[in-house]
C-alpha cells in the first residue's frame, strides 16, 4: 500500500524528529484517505503519530503552557505531525475522532510501544457513541453543502461525505467506534445495491484521478446523501465519565511512563513496521 522508498523516508523523517525533540514515538500511522481505501495516484502520505517525552517533563507547574504537538511543512507530499500522549489522552476522553481512527489505522509505520494495543483494549469503554454521530453528521453535512451542489463536482468530496455518514450509521446501529476502512463501511450499504454500485463505480474512478479530478455529480448520490441527512439522529444512550474510565486512562499514561524508564538504558529495538 506504501511503496518501499516512501515508507523509508517516512522512517528517515519520524526519527530524525525522535532526535530534534529529544522524544521517544510511541506509535506512527498512516491517516487520511490512504489509510481509508480511497487515495487517488498523488494523495498526500497523511503520517501521524503520538510521542512521550522524558517522565520529568511532566511534572512542572507550566507544564499546560508547553507545547504538545510537533508539526513539519508538508515535504514531497509527506505529511507528518504528531501530539504528546498526554494531549493525545485528554483527547481520548473526549472520544476525539482523530485519535480514535489513528489506533485503528490497518497502515503503520512504527510502533515499538504497546501504548496503540492498550488503547484499542478501552476503546470501547471510554468511546462515546453520541460524539461519534454528532461528529460524523457535522462532517458530511458541512461537506455536502460546501462542494456536492454543482453540475461538476471534485471525487474526493463524495468520499469527504460518504464516509462520515457510514460512519455514523455505523456507530447507531453498533454503539461503537466506525472502523477507518471505507471496505468495511460499505457492508452497510448492502440492502441498497442501486447506491452500493455508483459507490464502487465512484470508488474505482477516485482511485485513478487525480487528487484535484473532477466528474459530474451523481444523482443517485446526491439523492442518497440528502435523504441520510434528512433523518433525525439515532439517539444512543450517553456514557457518564465515570471514575473507572479516568482510571483506564491514568492507567496507559502511566504505562507509557514505565516503558520509557524501562527503555532509558537499553534500546526499544529496532523500527517496527507493517
Amino acid at each position: 500500500m506504501i511503496q518501499e522508498e516512501v515508507r523509508e523516508e517516512i522512517l528517515r523523517r519520524l526519527k530524525n524528529a525522535e532526535a530534534e525533540h529529544g522524544v521517544r514515538i510511541l506509535f506512527a500511522i498512516e491517516s487520511g484517505s490512504r489509510a481509508w481505501g480511497f487515495a487517488s495516484p498523488n494523495s498526500d502520505y497523511d503520517v501521524r503519530f503520538v510521542y512521550m517525552r522524558e517522565p520529568a517533563w511532566y511534572q512542572a507547574v507550566n507544564l499546560e503552557e508547553r507545547r504538545d504537538v510537533i508539526e513539519y511543512p508538508i515535504v514531497d507530499d509527506i505529511d507528518l505531525n504528531g501530539w504528546d500522549v498526554r494531549k493525545a489522552l485528554r483527547l481520548f476522553w473526549k472520544s476525539n475522532p482523530a485519535f480514535v481512527e489513528w489506533i485503528q489505522s490497518p497502515i503503520t509505520y512504527l510502533e515499538p510501544s504497546t501504548f496503540r494495543a492498550d488503547a484499542l483494549g478501552v476503546l470501547s469503554d471510554i468511546y462515546a457513541p453520541e460524539k461519534g454521530i454528532y461528529h460524523y453528521r457535522s462532517m458530511a453535512k458541512t461537506n455536502y453543502r460546501g462542494y456536492l451542489r454543482e453540475p461538476v463536482v471534485r471525487l474526493k468530496k463524495y468520499f469527504y461525505v460518504l464516509r462520515p455518514l457510514l460512519a455514523a450509521r455505523w456507530v447507531a446501529n453498533t454503539g461503537g467506534a466506525a472502523p477507518i476502512e471505507f471496505e468495511k463501511l460499505l457492508t452497510l450499504l448492502q440492502g441498497e445495491p442501486t447506491v452500493l454500485e455508483a459507490v464502487r463505480k465512484l470508488l474505482e474512478q477516485k482511485r485513478h484521478a487525480p487528487e484535484l479530478g473532477l466528474a459530474p455529480a451523481v444523482p443517485v448520490l446526491n439523492d442518497f446523501i440528502e435523504a441520510e441527512l434528512d433523518k433525525e439522529p439515532v439517539e444512543v444512550s450517553q456514557k457518564s465519565s465515570s471514575p473507572r474510565v479516568v482510571d483506564q486512562l491514568n492507567a496507559l499514561f502511566h504505562g507509557a511512563i514505565k516503558e520509557y524508564v524501562a527503555g532509558t538504558n537499553r534500546s526499544l529495538g529496532p523500527l517496527q513496521t507493517t
